[in-house]
């Protein structure tokens, strides 16, 4: 497979990416926080409210990062590309760490020992989907500990039906509290086996909250949980409200006849997101990610 001869060095754009997505909020989960902020009626909803946007303006004002954990990045590597750009990415995740600055957030496991790079060990986490598109698109995840520890997988027996699917995904974000600092973005893969399914709640995140899901099925139970969800009066920072989620996006695969599985993966407010692609005729950046 050709690849693409970069117009500017994959570690300069990795940069250029963790900066855009630590320090601009993406478009559509403004504009669902302004909305929030709208129809929100409780006193200390909307004052939270007020601080997450005020945070965002001077964020990008300053160009400095909108929250203090600036997460692990997960990388997502589309179209053209050769076995070098995982390097590349690296050198780009150290780079940013020390130019931005990001938080040092990786560490060993056991020892706990952290290299101040947020390097090391399987990181940075990059998933390759090579295709015969005439570009290279790395779209960026920077992933929190708040929401990312409040991952939940379940193996449902398939007579629990969408009942059940529809159970486990309340339940877990309402167990999850004010931990994953919402109002969250839901993620939810249904099917699939455990590891795609896990994979697939995590990539629904990337779909913007304004994008109509093309499954109608699909549609009509992310609605339905939107609505329940916000219903619940965990409200924002879990102190109360009618603002729980900003929005929720499902992820489906086929899987075997004896099997349910069903992942939540939650976002934050701020569930940052990037992507830029490259191409003979230069860099294009967005935060509109259409994944």
């Amino acid at each position: 497979m050709s690849t693409i001869k970069l117009p500017e060095t994959v570690d300069q754009v990795v940069v250029n990416l963790l900066r855009l997505a630590n320090t601009k909020l993406p478009m559509d989960i403004g504009w669902a926080l302004e909305a929030a902020a709208g129809w929100e009626t409780g006193e200390i909803a909307s004052t939270q409210l007020g601080a997450i946007m005020e945070n965002v303006k001077k964020a990008e004002h300053l160009g400095f990062p909108m929250c203090q954990d600036t997460g692990i990045p997960v990388f997502y590597v589309r179209g053209r590309f050769d076995s070098s750009i995982g390097k590349q990415i690296a050198e780009g995740v150290r780079r940013a760490t020390e130019e931005i600055p990001l938080r040092p957030n990786t560490v060993d496991p056991i020892t706990r020992e952290n290299q101040g790079t947020n390097l090391g060990p399987g990181m940075p986490i990059v998933h390759y989907m090579p295709t015969d598109d005439p570009f290279t698109e790395i779209t960026v995840l920077p992933k929190g500990a708040g929401s990312e520890n409040m991952t939940r997988l379940a193996m449902l027996n398939p007579a629990d039906g969408i009942e059940g699917v529809k159970r486990f995904v309340i339940d877990s974000v309402l167990n999850a509290g004010g931990r994953p600092c919402p109002p969250s973005i839901v993620g939810v893969g249904i099917g699939g086996t455990s590891d795609v399914c896990a994979a697939m709640a995590k990539e629904a995140l990337l779909v913007p909250i304004d994008e109509e899901n093309p499954d109608k099925a699909l549609a009509s139970l992310e609605e339905e949980l939107f609505m329940k969800l916000n219903e619940s009066g965990l409200g924002p920072m879990g102190l109360g409200g009618q603002t729980t989620v900003l929005g929720v996006r499902i992820k489906k695969a086929c899987c075997h006849t004896a099997s349910l599985p069903v992942c939540v993966n939650i976002g934050c407010w701020a569930t940052r997101r990037a992507s830029a692609r490259i191409s003979e005729d230069g860099v294009k950046y967005s935060q509109g990610v259409r994944f």
